[in-house]
């Protein structure tokens, strides 16, 4: 692994990183009018897997599937498996930008669960914070507890699963590579895929006109010469981003990088208005700066405790 100080280019890889990402989020927002989201997945991740393996064979790395820690590896892949279709189902319903806002409550869980699961001493500036960046998510969410709508709930729960599968990858990655931890969830979210479609493939259960509703339960493959080059699309994007976004801690100091991950609420908030003209009301601008300024003071706590809870892997 390349030394960690060539932040320039880790900045610069982090940012493209984002970006492709959220061009994978717009496909997603986009295609799920016409397929289903396990459908979706399963391209998906069969497409990523073909890639990284590829790039891993050009660049001469080992490729291990077996884990030393087949207990904790499967509850992350479940975690990180459904934690992500909450996110995707959540841009049925919301937003683009507004779904992107909420997922990054991501900081604040993991050094919740950090506190309580590592055992790591989190001051009471960084607990602030925390307290803080919730407020924004209030903001954000604006609830209407006679009319609130539980979806919008949706990418806080992503946040949830995603964190504590970071937790996890703090407990294994010891003995496990970033690369095999990335195809143990590939291998799980085929196999998960792969069970839903025996029992929801055919459609039977898409009896409403929900959208979140028929985003799950469509029929497969209906509609492949519309979705097919679009969810390979996700494919794509979903393992350069991967890609991109280790290069750039690799080569770069995490402390210095992660901050730029908020980059993606830009392009987010661009993709939206753009391609499906959302423009997110003043709260989720308020809500936005709250939780961003809160997320990056814990990120400035943690350099300057020299504790690496947060920055040491990335937050998508």
């Amino acid at each position: 692994m390349a030394a960690k100080n060539n932040n320039p280019k880790g900045i610069l890889l982090i940012l493209v990183a984002m970006m492709v990402f959220s061009v994978q989020d717009s496909i997603m927002k986009y295609i799920y009018n016409f397929a289903s989201l396990y459908e979706v997945y399963l391209i998906r991740t069969l497409v990523s897997l073909v890639i990284i393996l590829i790039f891993l064979k050009l660049t001469k790395k080992p490729i291990v599937f077996k884990t030393k820690y087949p207990l904790l590896t499967s509850i992350r892949v479940i975690l990180f498996f459904f934690g992500f279709s909450s996110f995707y189902i959540s841009l049925t319903i919301m937003p683009l930008a507004t779904a992107t806002a909420l997922f990054f409550v991501t900081p604040f869980l993991i050094t919740i669960f950090a506190s309580f699961f590592l055992k790591e001493y989190i001051g009471v500036r960084r607990w602030s914070a925390v307290v803080v960046g919730f407020i924004g998510v209030y903001i954000i969410l604006n609830p209407d507890f006679s009319d609130f709508d539980y979806l919008s709930l949706t990418p806080i729960l992503c946040a949830f699963c995603y964190s504590l599968s970071m937790i996890i990858i703090k407990k294994t990655s010891d003995k496990d590579s970033v690369y095999t931890q990335t195809f143990t969830f590939y291998l799980g979210a085929i196999v998960i895929s792969s069970i839903f479609y025996l029992f929801i493939g055919d459609g039977q259960y898409n009896t409403t006109k929900h959208p979140a509703a028929e985003f799950i339960f469509r029929e497969w493959f209906a509609n492949l010469e519309v979705s097919m080059l679009l969810m390979i699309a996700t494919g794509v994007t979903a393992s350069a981003a991967f890609l991109l976004l280790f290069t750039a801690y690799s080569v770069a100091s995490p402390s210095v990088v992660s901050p730029f991950e908020y980059s993606i609420l830009l392009w987010s908030t661009l993709s939206g208005w753009i391609f499906f003209e959302e423009i997110p009301g003043l709260n989720t601008f308020i809500g936005m700066f709250i939780i961003v300024s809160a997320g990056i003071y814990i990120f400035m706590r943690e350099k300057a405790k020299d504790q690496t809870i947060v920055t040491e892997k990335p937050l998508r």
